[in-house]
């Protein structure tokens, strides 16, 4: 796959709408029925003395700023040349949100749904055309806001210094934006609800986790919600091997030194052999992930799954699930499709499972899965199919409200090679059917199926965060009642009876470093 261009954009239409902030006035455009303003600064630039420090207020500035742009992407790991689409980009001006609004201006009221990019914590960008929030926004009477946040070393390379998580910093940053100036551009600061995919799932689980974030917004929707979660020796001692890799220590002194492109490469350079780290890094080398929210107890005091267990999320409605086929994407990406051996379907079943037995009580559960059924299952499970439904079981558990879906229908693109996969859920719930990477899942001119599917995933996920009820009943530990989302809709019991039992007892810790 190969990115789109993320300075694609409608033409825009009509007068050009006016607002003022609390920093100062932003001009933006009209499209399509909604008002548009991109770029916006939430945050003073992290570069110079700024680099590697938490984010810091915007500065007041005078005079109408044209908000017509998107701001210039943070720094990007090198996957699907994200990272020429950052060398492109001139200044570091990289903490910026974009809002799309029905009708902007004061006592409006309307929900405000603020979107969280995905990207392992090493790539993504607000920019890119896939996350566009027209369709969202006028079809579903919301403000829609995206926004860039700190990736990959920038954002949460463990250095001596330098305070941890700040990718997650920038993201309370840009809610605490949203809850002083969205009121203006037509949005209720008190019904927030925050949502986001695969790392931005895992960032959305991270703040339920944060005492900085509380307050912030009011719903949350965890989607795909990647379950790594680095103790700060783990991450530490990851960032060691990025440095060392550019002759450097790893200390914030010694990194500001580096261009950003540069040591982003890094990582990728330890990416690539992050294998023969497996001793020390335990199950993160064999992904490879080598960055991920780290639970320092400060800013991130304990993991998500604790935290809801004890009640901190119990206020927040959460609605939370998974794609049926998580895994198929990237298997797809490797060249495995249909090539994984016997051996490989160990492996993966001796790094992934849980516990002593869990390889064994996959296979019994299973009889009949093919090698690559049971490699691609144990991976989905264990990054994104069980966090995302041990969230709901511990914020329900604690007396909190969950509501669970899975995504089951099977992404037409490539003769349908990628069954429900990692991703397939992000054009789905922005509408946006026919642009950016995840447009290759549904193929050329999106289906009539594909078109009432994202019908029905917009209205739900509005509709949450208009009034706390995406259209099903709440999961509980009796009935586990869930929404699947497929060719034809249903409400059912959770339908992956086997992971749910063969992972029912893990806890999803931090992960730590392994060996000496």
């Amino acid at each position: 796959m190969t990115t789109a261009d993320a300075s694609e954009q409608p033409e825009p239409s009509g007068p050009r709408p006016e607002v003022r902030t609390v920093a100062g006035a932003v001009r933006g455009t009209r499209e399509a029925g909604a008002a548009v303003f991109r770029g916006i600064p939430f945050a003073e630039p992290p570069v110079g003395p700024l680099r590697f420090a938490a984010p810091r207020p915007v500065r007041r500035w005078d005079g109408v700023r044209d908000a017509v742009s998107y701001g210039p992407p943070p720094p990007q790991g090198g996957h699907f040349g994200m990272d020429a689409l950052a060398q492109d980009a001139v200044g570091g001006d990289w903490l910026t949100v974009n809002i799309w609004s029905p009708e902007p201006g004061p006592g409006t009221g309307l929900p405000v749904m603020v979107w969280i990019h995905g990207g392992a914590y090493t790539i993504g960008m607000s920019g890119l055309p896939e996350y566009d929030g027209g369709r969202l926004a006028r079809d579903g009477g919301v403000v829609v806001v995206t926004f860039n946040y700190r990736v990959g070393p920038e954002g949460f390379g463990q250095f001596e210094g330098a305070p941890a998580n700040r990718g997650l910093l920038d993201q309370i940053a840009a809610l605490e934006w949203v809850r002083d100036n969205i009121a203006a551009f037509g949005g209720d600061p008190d019904r927030v609800t925050v949502f986001g995919q695969s790392a931005g799932g895992g960032s959305v689980a991270a703040l339920l986790a944060m005492p900085r974030a509380a307050g912030l917004f009011r719903r949350a929707v965890a989607q795909s919600a990647q379950g790594t979660f680095f103790s700060p020796e783990l991450a530490a001692d990851i960032a060691g091997a990025c440095a060392a890799g550019l002759g450097l220590r790893p200390t914030a002194a010694d990194l500001a030194t580096v261009a950003p492109a540069r040591l982003s490469a890094a990582g990728d350079a330890v990416g690539a052999e992050a294998a023969r780290w497996a001793d020390r890094w335990g199950r993160v080398a064999h992904r490879p992930i080598l960055f991920s929210p780290v639970v320092d107890g400060d800013a991130l005091p304990v993991t998500p799954w604790q935290a809801l267990a004890d009640g901190a999320g119990r206020d927040v409605g959460l609605l939370v699930g998974h794609t049926r086929d998580e895994q198929r994407l990237f298997t797809a990406l490797d060249g495995l499709l249909g090539q994984v051996t016997q051996e490989q379907a160990t492996a993966a079943l001796d790094a992934f499972a849980p516990g002593p037995d869990g390889a064994r009580r996959y296979r019994e559960g299973l009889p009949a899965a093919s090698p690559e059924e049971l490699y691609e299952l144990v991976q989905s499970d264990w990054l994104f199919r069980m966090p995302s439904l041990h969230l709901a079981q511990a914020q329900t558990a604690a007396g909190g409200r969950a509501h669970v879906y899975e995504l089951t229908w099977p992404a037409p693109g490539m003769g349908g090679a990628f069954g429900a996969c990692h991703g397939l859920d992000v054009p789905l719930v922005f509408g946006n059917l026919d642009r950016g990477q995840p447009a290759v899942l549904i193929g050329e001119g999106p289906p009539p199926e594909a078109e009432a599917l994202s019908a029905r995933m917009r209205a739900a996920w509005t509709a949450f965060a208009a009034h706390g009820d995406p259209g099903w009943p709440a999961y509980d530990a009796g009935q586990r009642l869930v929404q699947l989302f497929g060719t034809a809709p249903a409400v059912t019991a959770y339908p992956e009876e086997t992971s749910r039992l063969v992972w029912q007892d893990h806890a999803f810790p931090v992960l730590p470093l392994t060996g000496g």
